[in-house]
């Protein structure tokens, strides 16, 4: 362990193949509708989230399973391109690579269907043969598009072992999270679809978003942010009651991994601008967030340090 680098973010979690289709609106059920155009590009939360850092700066890991197959080896070379530590991404010859098939429409809504494949393999021996990278992390961030299992058990050894600060982004929010995730997590991050499932009423504002967070602190989470799209964020750390930040008013063009940029620009801050008030980490994370939706892709649209203003580095 002594000889591996100090890491400013790892990211335990998911990469998807992402098959994206623009049309003019979302399909309704049973009806054939023609696009306009399609891409094939690289996405999965955690790989986002990773390469979202990364394009900032932050010196990055990724803990994930590829499928050994055409799509895995290509993602792979990606990953080393974008200056990301790979050598605890596992090629799996049982499953093929995960697939996320995404459907775009002209104002920048989407709807996405995704099949696991490879990432249902991540493990906690996986994890365990990371922590030459894990333990030397200032954050470690986490999703749910891989096994909830290897989630809560990693976060679990995170916290006797290690001094990292950790992200759960729980999306896709899932019915069998169980309360350890919420306690473990020092930050709790899901946008208002998920925290409406988890909470278990529709979040739309502030006022249903704060009824939210009283939810997720009565289970245990000490800080949680809340994500409303063009509506804002909401959030509460442990020392206050709900926030309520707003965000640039922008016309989308596609909000594909938004908020994935969002939190990979937070694990950025965390571990590089560690005294910048988490008021400021959250509104400059937000920033780039909607910098992303304004190009089309998803990893291809999230912004490098160079093409921001210098303002949101300053300390």
């Amino acid at each position: 362990m002594s000889g591996s680098p100090n890491v400013d973010v790892a990211v335990i979690g998911s990469c998807m193949i992402d098959m994206i289709c623009y049309t003019p609106r979302i399909p309704t059920p049973g009806e054939t509708l023609c696009g306009t155009s399609f891409e094939l590009g690289n996405g999965g939360k955690g790989a986002n989230q990773c390469v979202a850092a990364a394009k900032l700066g932050a010196r990055c890991a990724l803990v994930a399973a590829l499928g050994n197959d055409v799509f895995g080896l290509k993602y792979l070379e990606h990953l080393k391109g974008a200056g990301i530590d790979v050598k605890h991404v596992k090629l799996s010859e049982e499953r093929h690579s995960g697939i996320a098939q995404i459907t775009v429409t002209e104002n920048g809504e989407n709807c996405i269907v995704i099949v696991p494949g490879s990432n249902s393999l991540l493990c906690m021996e996986d994890v365990k043969r990371a922590d030459d990278v894990l333990l030397k992390s200032k954050v470690v961030v986490f999703q749910l598009e891989t096994p909830v299992t290897t989630t809560v058990q990693a976060l679990k050894y995170l916290k006797s072992k290690g001094k990292c600060t950790t992200i759960l982004n729980a999306a896709p929010a899932s019915s069998e999270l169980p309360l350890e995730a919420y306690i473990l997590s020092d930050i709790f991050c899901v946008n208002e679809i998920e925290a409406g499932q988890l909470a278990g009423h529709i979040v739309t504002d502030f006022d249903s978003a704060k009824k939210a967070v009283a939810f997720f602190k009565s289970v245990g989470c000490k800080t949680v942010i809340i994500t409303l799209g063009e509506k804002g964020i909401v959030y509460s750390d442990s020392t206050g009651n709900p926030v309520h930040l707003p965000v640039r008013k922008i016309t989308p063009v596609d909000s594909t991994g938004a908020g994935d940029a969002f939190v990979g620009a937070l694990a950025y801050y965390i571990s590089r601008q560690p005294d910048l008030p988490f008021k400021d980490q959250i509104q400059r994370s937000a920033h780039i967030a909607t910098e992303s939706v304004l190009n089309r892709g998803t990893q291809s649209s999230y912004p490098t340090k160079e093409q921001l203003p210098k303002e949101l580095f300053d300390s």
